[in-house]
């Protein structure tokens, strides 16, 4: 048998499985029955009589002895189930997404993106888990051939509200003095956090670079005099603001530090009216004054344009001359502060459930979740279960600002918590429970209250965009009307034909000018300041700013894979990147930027973006002369003016670039034809010396005009946003 014998052979067997193939699909349609390929053990007729063929050809033996089967009943129930149809009936409901439209159809997602291609809806921006229009569901449903029926609402019965609530007001009979809670503000490098050191005797400020604050703390001064006062310390006004939005009032008193020699400055006059809007009364401390350049009664003195009134000028501010630096009258600033504590009778139920604040938290590698909190009323004790935000602890420990383990903590008193599920945000309430029950309840609560606030949120933005995109809909139907139905079907297929067979795409272009970022700190008040910093950004026609991601604790794979994903930097405070983080950073080509001084990773972050800004053409003049005297030349048949000029300043060079000024506005820019000194061509003419120049277009001077040497350099834009440093 010859090889052309062969090749006739197999196409007849492959026909005839072709023929086979074709009538399990009709019998399939028939009968409703699930089919599944498999493969036949069996060898071709011909491999018997030609082995050599069968091993030389064996995978194309393989598929001609393919054939269905009908699948068992136990194969069919492990499928998943399309949703029955009731006489081609579909049950619909408000707010279907394109998923559940299509499941309720028995149909796949593309046949929902094929029957909306011709309506408002814009399929770009359609994803499987959208929410469609009652009357696009219906529309669908009609376009399908199909008809369809409301589902029947259940009633949700309305949920219980479980939450935990503040105690009402104790009898004031019940009422116990309590230390004051101040905060110290000021301007940048005013010596905010070295008054803190010298006040509790530690080298906090020694270990801080710059002297700035790594990250919110609460600490307890003792006086000699007995007397207690709990100081925050914060990395700046913007901290302070934060936690007075939520509505968390924790401070009393504000000390506002301001520099002797310096004076008021911008976060001075920030300070001053965030205390004013907390409604906290302020004690003046004016640092510094220990230098031979200190005015402090010009301090006074500019303060009172900011209502700001000292005791020596008939008002109620107490100033205190300070140095904190050699120590010199921080006594004298600590029994003005007890003095106004005094006035202001600051008292606190010691007893019953715990109420309090949290100043600052974080995710310790040994410790787990730790917060530092302020109690604000009743008396923390190990074992209580106490309920933040949407996380609750059961207290296994208490730490003092030393770091010692204390047994209890009353009002007034900051202290380190452990036993958190998960960290809370700093400035969240602080509520005791009475049981670990009670807290699951509390925390179920909150987290369904969110989940149904940002499902209001998204079912607003939503319909904003479907509203949208049904206005663009009607403009293009307008433009429309005056063809007929066939005419109009013509021009939306070809205008849409590209999103036939198209999805929804995901971005993957990055546009250039966005700086994307990873912010990570070391604890989550320090991550609120800087994010609150980075709200204030108002430049994003310039350069958009994108934070893909914000968190506590030390940088790692994720936050470079999220770096490396959107092309970002990531900035790191007070916190650290091993070896192996920095090497993998180094290979990928990703920026790792870690400070320790809030305001120098602003500054860096703007470096940034002034990298991201397209550079702009800056002109510098190199020299400036006058035309005294007009005439022409004849070169051929053609006259060219000729300018006499005299150079008044630097010079001109042939090579540059060149401009004429003709009563301050720019008439001409090119480039010289000729320079002449002497009628010897030249290439410069110095400052003093006169020349003849023609240009390179026909251009009449006039006595008086100025002619301009340039030349032309690539200059960096800067951002115009100011974070206010």
């Amino acid at each position: 048998m010859n090889q052309g014998l062969i090749r006739k052979f197999e196409n007849l067997v492959q026909l005839h499985g072709a023929c086979r193939q074709l009538c399990t699909l009709s019998y399939r349609k028939v009968n409703g029955a699930q089919w599944k390929p498999v493969q036949s053990s069996a060898h071709p007729v011909w491999s018997v009589l030609y082995p050599q063929f069968w091993q030389k050809d064996k995978l194309i033996s393989i598929a001609l002895s393919q054939h269905r089967h009908l699948a068992t009943k136990e194969e069919t129930k492990k499928k998943k189930k399309k949703v029955p149809l009731t006489k081609g009936e579909v049950e619909i409901k408000q707010k279907m997404t394109v998923e559940e439209l299509a499941r309720a159809m028995g149909k796949d997602i593309d046949h929902i993106y094929e029957a909306l291609l011709y309506t408002d809806i814009n399929l770009d921006s359609l994803e499987p888990d959208s929410i469609l229009y009652e009357d696009h569901i219906k529309l669908i449903v009609k376009k399908s051939g199909m008809k369809y029926k409301s589902a029947k609402l259940k009633e949700e019965k309305e949920r219980e509200n479980t939450d935990a609530v503040k105690r009402p007001p104790a009898d004031p009979a019940v009422l116990t003095p309590r230390p004051p809670v101040v905060t110290i503000l000021g301007h940048v490098d005013h010596g905010k956090t070295t008054l803190l050191d010298s006040l509790r005797k530690t080298q906090v400020a020694s270990m801080e670079a710059g002297g700035i604050t790594q990250h919110i703390g609460a600490f307890l001064v003792h006086l000699p005099s007995g007397e207690k006062i709990t100081f925050l310390d914060t990395p700046g006004h913007a901290a302070f603001s934060a936690m007075r939005a939520r509505g968390t009032h924790v401070t009393d008193i504000v000390i506002l530090v301001v520099a002797a020699e310096d004076g008021v400055m911008q976060q001075t006059i920030e300070s001053i009216q965030h205390a004013k809007n907390a409604g906290v009364p302020l004690i003046l401390a004016i640092n510094k004054c220990d230098k031979p350049e200190a005015d402090p009664e010009r301090v006074k003195k500019e303060l009172l344009a900011h209502d700001v009134v000292c005791e020596e000028f008939g008002g109620e501010v107490q100033a205190v001359n300070i140095s904190a630096l050699k120590g010199e009258n921080l006594m004298v600033l600590a029994e003005a502060t007890v003095a106004l504590a005094e006035m202001l009778e600051l008292k606190a139920d010691p007893m019953g459930l715990v109420e309090g604040t949290i100043i600052e938290s974080r995710k310790d590698k040994g410790k787990g979740p730790v917060t530092t909190a302020i109690i604000q009323r009743g008396t923390l004790r190990k074992g209580c279960v106490l309920v933040a935000g949407k996380t609750w602890a059961k207290v296994r420990f208490m730490l003092d600002e030393n770091g010692k383990v204390v047994d209890a903590a009353s009002p007034g008193i900051p202290v380190e918590i452990m036993g958190w599920k998960e960290v809370p945000s700093a400035g969240d309430e602080i509520l005791e429970v009475e049981s670990e029950q009670r807290a699951h309840e509390v925390v179920a609560w909150r987290t369904y209250v969110e989940q149904q606030e940002r499902m209001k949120r998204d079912v607003e933005v939503i319909e904003a965009k479907q509203k949208e995109h049904r206005m663009e809909y009607e403009k293009k139907q307008q433009k429309l009307a005056h063809l007929t139905w066939r005419q109009r079907k013509a021009v939306l297929y070809k205008a849409n034909k590209h999103l036939m067979f198209s999805k929804p795409k995901e971005r993957t272009e990055m546009d250039k000018n966005v700086l994307s970022v990873v912010v990570k700190g070391d604890v989550d008040g320090s991550v609120e300041a800087i994010l609150n910093i980075l709200d204030s950004y108002d430049a994003n026609d310039e350069c958009k700013l994108d934070i893909i991601h914000f968190g506590m604790g030390d940088i790692s794979e994720t936050d470079l894979s999220l770096a490396e994903a959107f092309n970002g930097v990531v900035f790191g405070f007070s916190v650290k990147a091993n070896d192996s983080i920095k090497q993998m950073a180094a290979k990928k080509g990703i920026k790792i930027k870690i400070h320790n001084i809030i305001y120098k990773l602003i500054e860096d972050l703007k470096d940034e973006l002034n990298s991201r800004l397209p550079p702009t053409m800056a002109e510098n003049t190199i020299g400036e002369a006058s035309v005294l005297d007009i005439f022409s030349v004849t070169v051929g048949k053609n006259k060219i003016p000729v300018a006499g000029c005299r150079v008044q300043k630097g010079l001109l060079d042939k090579k540059m670039k060149f401009k004429l000024l003709r009563k301050g506005d720019v008439i001409w820019k090119g480039s010289l034809s000729s320079l002449k000194h002497h009628k010897d061509d030249v290439q410069v003419i110095k400052t003093g010396m006169d020349c003849g120049l023609s240009l390179d277009k026909y251009i009449e001077f006039n006595i008086g005009d100025e002619v301009i040497c340039y030349e032309e350099k690539e200059v960096q834009q800067t951002t115009s946003w100011d974070p206010g440093f």
